[in-house]
């Protein structure tokens, strides 16, 4: 739990920023969790993810802008995408996830404002193609203001879909209010540094808070999307959808790029719906770092990675 936190920590750090990106190793193991730092390399994911049966959620990596001009340019990145992903004809198989910080939404007047003006098209241009858009959930104090633009978002795209974090003390309410015809939502554990008011400290409790609140989703109205690699809390959701007599077009499994290949196989296989979330961009450091927070294999791959090219 201390090496997670010191992590987590790290992960907002300027000097530890420049420590890791500047160490070449890096490359290395960053490519097991992002699939480029170019479009082009994210297109060439997005096919071979396609070739297995395995939809996807694309990530232009970027967070924390507190500059109009880079939260624009961050708009134009996912217009970009977007654009190079119609001639896939792949609809709601390539959908988009975006972080309102790099939307603007960090800017320290206006920004919830800013970040609702700038995303609006880049959803609107998902739903012209016949596909979506989630927003991703980031730190607990941006919970009420994500809410809050996903809200106006849906009222004239009501695909577009939110993430909670089981973690959060409050997630359980904010299921229930989402578990409603409509309304997509991906549960994750959550992989942002946390104050014990605000989230459960300890694995077992979050695990614990995840499966009450998965449960709240399935048995919901909604379309709940299962964020996690825990085969425990997969077996879980496997349950779930027997007992609710869920069809397998009103749920999915979503499972984070680079990690367990073979189970995103295996459950696309057996007919579920499978989205891999691709990130890609050269903004990878706070990305990576919560993966490497996330679990003490990701870590000890790195380290090893390290200590073989040393």
């Amino acid at each position: 739990m201390l090496t997670q936190k010191a992590l987590l920590a790290a992960s907002r750090r300027p000097g530890m920023r420049r420590v890791v990106t500047g160490t070449p190793v890096t490359r290395r193991v960053v490519d097991r969790f992002v699939a480029g730092e170019t479009l082009p390399d994210a297109l060439a994911a997005v096919r071979a993810l396609a070739a297995d049966g395995i939809a996807v959620t694309l990530d232009h990596l970027g967070e924390d802008v507190t500059d109009r001009v880079e939260a624009i340019r961050g708009r134009d990145a996912y217009l970009a995408l977007l654009e190079c992903l119609a001639p896939l004809q792949l609809g709601r198989a390539a959908e988009v996830s975006v972080k309102l910080s790099a939307f603007g939404q960090a800017l320290p007047v206006g920004g919830d404002d800013v970040a609702l003006e700038l995303v609006r098209p880049v959803v609107e241009a998902a739903s012209a193609q016949g596909t979506t858009v989630t927003l991703d959930m980031e730190d607990s104090r941006t919970v009420d203001s994500t809410l809050a633009v996903l809200a106006d978002l849906r009222r004239a795209h009501p695909g577009t879909g939110a993430v909670l974090q089981a973690m959060l003390h409050r997630t359980e309410d904010d299921a229930r209010a989402l578990a409603v015809p409509g309304s997509r939502v991906r549960l994750v554990k959550g992989a942002y540094r946390e104050p014990a008011s605000a989230a459960h400290q300890e694995k077992a409790a979050v695990d614990a808070a995840y499966a009450r609140c998965l449960e709240v989703l399935v048995r919901g109205g909604g379309y709940p999307m299962a964020g996690t690699h825990d085969p425990a809390l997969i077996a879980r959701m496997l349950e779930l959808v027997v007992e609710t007599g869920r069809t397998p077009d009103s749920y999915e499994f979503q499972l984070l790029y680079g990690i367990r290949p073979g189970e995103q196989v295996r459950l696309a296989r057996a007919g579920h719906t499978v989205r891999a979330y691709v990130p890609y961009g050269a903004d990878w450091y706070g990305y990576f770092m919560r993966r490497l927070a996330e679990r003490p294999a990701n870590l000890q791959f790195f380290l090893r990675s390290l200590a073989t090219k040393s």
